[in-house]
């Protein structure tokens, strides 16, 4: 009874193992991917002038906030789309078709 009891334990620590190292695996994975889309997300392209053979270092270069700037002005826009769709109590198609319609209008300034 004892070599049955030692057998099933063994099975099954076997398959418990096998399954922690799939996940872990598949964990991993996933963190490295992850990590590896922020490591590669683009900042700003460089300025042709910075990237001359020989540039100053009081060359011209693109502003840096100026690809953060136009990120914030869209979130802020799709923000302000959502929050009057949830006012107008929109859902399903009529919803994604006042968002789609909203977001791509041209910017307005809102009165307070």
């Amino acid at each position: 009874m004892r070599q049955f009891i030692d057998v099933i334990l063994a099975r099954m620590s076997a398959r418990l193992f096998a399954s922690i190292a799939a996940l872990a695996a598949a964990l991993s994975l996933s963190l490295s991917t992850m990590a590896g889309g922020y490591a590669d997300a683009p900042t700003a392209p460089p300025s042709p002038a910075a990237s001359a053979v020989g540039a100053s270092a009081a060359a011209p270069t693109a502003a840096p906030g100026a690809a953060s700037g136009d990120a914030a002005a869209k979130h802020a826009k799709r923000t302000a789309c959502l929050k009057d769709a949830k006012t107008k109590k929109l859902v399903g198609a009529e919803k994604t078709s006042f968002l789609k319609s909203c977001i791509a209008a041209p910017s307005q300034a809102r009165a307070p």
